[in-house]
């Protein structure tokens, strides 16, 4: 009985040791800095982002990789300080800034749509003495993106930051922007990207689904750029339009005496099978390059659409006319010669005209 009691005290002592050590880990736990109140709620951070330096875009990755600046303001009025002669603000930087946020309250705010870790950070701080506060963040990272070819290479794409924030829902914590803002946003038009072109800068509110139904403030600040499309061209786009000439060439080369064809079918059908292994290879070199535009639909898939359409025509009309003269059979030879006649002419005008209609429409 004695071994029993003894054993029962030493787990009642170290049941309470246990007790003592959490309550005074939980006791002397600095807590976190409260919501600034005085303004009520939600609190509202005004939000603006502006890209910096833009190093690089992949769109087969569907990311861009730039450096950022993030500008947060809010009040709180426990900030405030009495003005002194000639310091508009108090000014924090690097690790003195990260010092300074440990002791006050800062929205949990984040880039939510970067890859990675980012390779580059700092912050400054000013807090002014009405107890405005502004944090800066640069942020070098890789950043995801979208990227819709469909209009390729007329296309214009966003570059985007998703500015969401953690912890607090968007009726505790909201971001806003205004007018300035929004300028402060804005991308320099002097700024140079390679085979793009720089323009305008939209933000839009977009709240961010949380757990049992809350919502979370979030802002998308997107930096739209236009493709200069005069690069694609010479790779893509001759090439695509040369191609299409193969099948034409091959009905045209025919010639017609008396309503007798005088070429043999069989050299057309080899230039027809000798363009089609040609748009094949180009097919495969683009989608290498592109791979992007082999999983979409765009103006480049639809003109290759339209090469494998206009060598099917082709190898159609060498065996039904050329090879077992189906319509002289039918309709008589002179029938066969009218319709070889109206073939020649209106093949080139209808998938010439075609392909042009479809880069108009990708232009419009």
């Amino acid at each position: 009985m004695m071994k029993k009691s003894a054993l029962h005290s030493r787990r009642w002592r170290w049941l309470l040791s246990i007790f003592l050590a959490l309550h005074g880990a939980t006791s002397f736990a600095e807590p976190a800095p409260a919501l600034p109140l005085a303004g009520g709620l939600p609190v509202v951070v005004r939000t603006g982002l502006r890209f910096d330096q833009i190093d690089s875009i992949d769109e087969n990755e569907r990311s861009c990789t730039a450096t950022v600046d993030l500008r947060l303001r809010w009040r709180d009025a426990r900030l405030a300080y009495p003005k002194e002669d000639g310091a508009l603000f108090q000014n924090f930087k690097d690790a003195a800034a990260e010092a300074r946020m440990a002791t006050m309250w800062v929205p949990r705010v984040e880039l939510a749509n970067t890859i990675g870790s980012p390779t580059f950070r700092t912050f400054s701080l000013r807090i002014y003495p009405d107890g405005q506060v502004e944090l800066m963040q640069r942020t070098s990272s890789k950043f995801a993106t979208s990227f819709d070819p469909q209009r390729f290479p007329f296309d214009q794409q966003k570059l985007a930051a998703e500015v969401v924030v953690r912890g607090d829902d968007q009726d505790r914590v909201a971001l806003d922007y205004h007018q300035d803002d929004l300028d402060f946003s804005a991308s320099g038009s002097d700024r140079k990207l390679d085979r793009w072109a720089l323009g305008l800068t939209n933000i839009r509110r977009e709240p961010l689904s949380g757990l049992y139904d809350t919502l979370h403030s979030r802002l998308w600040i997107e930096l739209q750029i236009r493709r200069q499309f005069t690069m694609a061209m010479a790779p893509i786009f001759i090439p695509l339009f040369a191609s299409l000439l193969i099948p034409l060439m091959a009905v045209y080369m025919n010639r017609v005496e008396d309503g007798e064809f005088q070429i043999d079918a069989f050299e057309l059908c080899n230039i027809v099978i000798g363009g089609l292994f040609a748009v094949i290879a180009l097919n495969f070199t683009v989608n290498s390059a592109y791979p992007m535009l082999g999983d979409a639909d765009n103006t480049v898939t639809r003109l290759f659409g339209l090469n494998y359409l206009a060598l099917g025509a082709a190898l159609a009309i060498i065996i039904a006319l050329f090879r077992f003269n189906l319509v002289q059979r039918a309709l008589g030879k002179y029938v066969q010669e009218q319709l070889y006649l109206s073939i020649v002419w209106a093949a080139p005008l209808l998938v010439l005209g075609t392909a042009i209609a479809l880069l108009l429409v990708a232009m419009a």
